[in-house]
C-alpha cells in the first residue's frame, strides 16, 4: 500500500511538473504587453532571448525570471510529496518538457535553459553555480550568450559527477541535458556553421 502511494504521489507530480512547466512566461507577456504572438516573431521562441528582441532587457529578465520559478516551483512540490530520487529526477525532465513542449500552444514553447536553472537551483545550487560560472567563462572569451549556455549545461552531468551526485541523479541532469541540447539544434547547427566560416577564411 505504502509502495502504491508513493508511485501514485510520484505520477502527480510529474503531471503537476509537466503543467507548470507549459506556462510560457514570454508568450503571455508578450501578448498582454505587445499584443503578438511571440511564435510569429524572431527565432519563434517563447524564450527570454526572443523575448528580448520584442520587449527589450525588461522583458527579457521578466521572463527568465518566470521561467525559472517554475522550475523552482515544480521541485518545490516534489520535495514537499517527500518522493525519491528518481520521482525528482522525472519531475525535474517533465517541468522542461512541459517548457519546450506546452500543450496549450501547440507544443511550441521555449528551449529550457531558464526552467532547468531553476529546477537545479532548487536540486542542487552548487551545481547551478559551477555552471554560471563556466557559462559566464565562456561568454567572455566567445561573446555569445546562447552558445556559453550550452556549453555549460553540457558540462553539468560532469559536474553533477564531481560533486558526487548519485548514478540516478547524474543520469537524470544528463537527461536535462539532451532535452535542452535537442531544443536549441537549430543554434548548435549554426555555430558549428560559424566556426567553420572563420576557420575556412
Amino acid at each position: 500500500m505504502d509502495i502504491l502511494s508513493s508511485n501514485i504521489k510520484e505520477i502527480i507530480a510529474v503531471i503537476v511538473a509537466y503543467f507548470i512547466g507549459c506556462f510560457s512566461t514570454g508568450y503571455y507577456l508578450v501578448r498582454f504587453r505587445a499584443g503578438k504572438d511571440i511564435r510569429k516573431l524572431g527565432s519563434a521562441s517563447v524564450g527570454a532571448t526572443n523575448v528580448r528582441r520584442i520587449l527589450g532587457w525588461r522583458g527579457f529578465i521578466i521572463t527568465f525570471a518566470g521561467d525559472a520559478v517554475k522550475g523552482m516551483i515544480a521541485i518545490v512540490v516534489a520535495l514537499y510529496l517527500d518522493i525519491d530520487q528518481l520521482g525528482i529526477v522525472l519531475v525535474m525532465i517533465a517541468v522542461i518538457t512541459g517548457h519546450i513542449w506546452p500543450v496549450q500552444l501547440g507544443f511550441r514553447g521555449g528551449k529550457g535553459i531558464a526552467t532547468a536553472i531553476g529546477a537545479i537551483l532548487i536540486f542542487d545550487y552548487l551545481l547551478v553555480i559551477g555552471s554560471l560560472v563556466l557559462s559566464i567563462i565562456v561568454w567572455m572569451l566567445s561573446r555569445r550568450f546562447t552558445f556559453s549556455g550550452l556549453v555549460a549545461v553540457t558540462i553539468s552531468p560532469v559536474l553533477a559527477l564531481l560533486l558526487g551526485r548519485s548514478l540516478t541523479e547524474i543520469i537524470g541532469i544528463g537527461a536535462v541535458t539532451a532535452l535542452i541540447l535537442l531544443a536549441h539544434r537549430d543554434n548548435i547547427r549554426e555555430t558549428i556553421r560559424t566556426f567553420q566560416k572563420k576557420r575556412d577564411k
